[in-house]
């Protein structure tokens, strides 16, 4: 009896833990609560779940761009048709639209109509307004070619060229090439900044004075003979170093500039053509003259883009009357490496070139001068002046 009493206690208390535990939650959970979404859908939703944050919509905004590339001082067509062909509309989010972006809501290829590109526009690029001139005349405000080619980095200086320094007048807008300078060395005198030797005046001391001898170039020295004075046989030789400086330098141009600053996709002044004689009253046949073909001079000037500091380089080159001449560098090549000066030395024991002995025979005639090229202008140590020759071998 007592037995059966103790199991019908353990399940009064079962029962106990099973109410509260399962049915007691039943009891306090509120009723479902009918939504309707953002697509018009009903849908119930529990109010204890946790909701989803509501996103913020991005406001869009459709500019016009365009649909090819279009280089500078392309006209618009005059129709909507036509137009649709070059630009369209592009959707972007309004806070990266360019304040003069031209908006489909201000207008949109309705301003595009009949106007001209001030500058290149790119395939997908946004048309800001900034971009459209209704007159030609408009277009000088953008500059020239040459500042619109030149990297960001470096500037333009121009220095005058022949046909060896210029690879033959092989050069091309946009080659790279790398600058080769030659350099004379004399010996000065460290005071007078001249070319030595010095003059040397001897001088005696008398009961009336100073008495100066007339000068005398080279200097004092003690011989086996006693003292005298060595003076040059001939002026200075000087001593020739060539070097590789400037290395990949973007050639901006060949040549003069057009006055008005455009050269790129100029198309060339076509020769008119003579008109056809008259036939003569005889009835002879009408005979076309050959046209006179005027010759084009080769270009004698080279405009190059490099750094700020180079261009100084190149500056002092020319008002120093360097001889720089221009190497033309591979398309695929962009590297920069060091070079050895060449000297005199240099070509001796690069090239193992020895100093011939001194025989008791030689040939006749006497062998005083070798080929040259001479060109441009050359470096006369036997005068204070530059003398200019014409090109020519000898």
């Amino acid at each position: 009896m007592r037995g059966r009493l103790l199991i019908l206690i353990g399940l009064i208390v079962l029962l106990a833990i099973i109410a509260v535990v399962v049915i007691l939650p039943g009891l306090n959970t509120p009723a479902p609560v009918t939504v309707t979404d953002t697509s018009g859908n009903t849908v119930q939703q529990n109010p204890n779940a946790t909701l989803p944050p509501t996103p913020t919509p991005i406001p869009l905004v459709k500019v016009v761009q365009a649909l090819q590339n279009l280089p500078r001082g392309y006209r618009f067509p005059n129709t909507i048709q036509e137009l649709e062909n070059i630009v369209g509309y592009a959707t972007l989010p309004e806070e990266t639209v360019p304040f003069n972006a031209i908006k489909e809501q201000d207008g949109g290829l309705e301003k595009v109509l009949g106007k001209i590109a001030r500058t290149d526009v790119f395939r997908e690029q946004p048309i800001l307004s900034t971009y459209l001139v209704t007159d030609l005349t408009q277009l000088a405000a953008v500059g020239s070619d040459a500042a619109a080619v030149l990297p960001s980095d470096r500037v333009a200086v121009s220095l005058p060229m022949d046909r060896i320094t210029s690879v033959a007048y092989g050069l091309q807008d946009g080659d790279h090439v790398d600058v080769i300078i030659s350099m004379l060395f004399i010996d000065v005198d460290e005071v007078f900044q001249s070319i030595t030797p010095n003059l040397v005046t001897l001088f005696t001391k008398t009961d009336q004075g100073i008495q100066l001898q007339q000068g005398i170039a080279g200097r004092i020295d003690q011989s086996s003979i006693g003292t005298v004075i060595v003076g040059p046989a001939e002026r200075q030789r000087p001593r020739l170093v060539t070097q590789r400086t400037i290395q990949d330098a973007l050639v901006v141009h060949v040549g003069e500039f057009p006055l008005n600053g455009r050269y790129l996709g100029e198309l060339p002044t076509p020769t008119p053509v003579p008109a056809t004689q008259e036939a003569d009253s005889g009835g002879g046949n009408n005979q076309t003259p050959v046209p006179t073909v005027t010759p084009v001079p080769p270009p004698n000037i080279v405009t190059l883009g490099v750094s700020p500091q180079y261009a100084v380089v190149l500056v002092w080159a020319i008002d120093a009357k360097l001889p720089v001449t221009l190497a033309l560098r591979s398309v695929n090549d962009r590297s920069t490496q060091q070079t050895t000066p060449v000297t005199l030395d240099y070509m001796m024991q690069e090239f193992r070139i020895d100093v011939p002995a001194r025989r008791d025979y030689s040939i006749e005639p006497a062998v005083r001068s070798i080929r040259q090229l001479v060109t441009g202008d050359i470096i006369d140590l036997s005068s204070s002046s530059i003398n200019t020759q014409t090109t020519a071998g000898q």
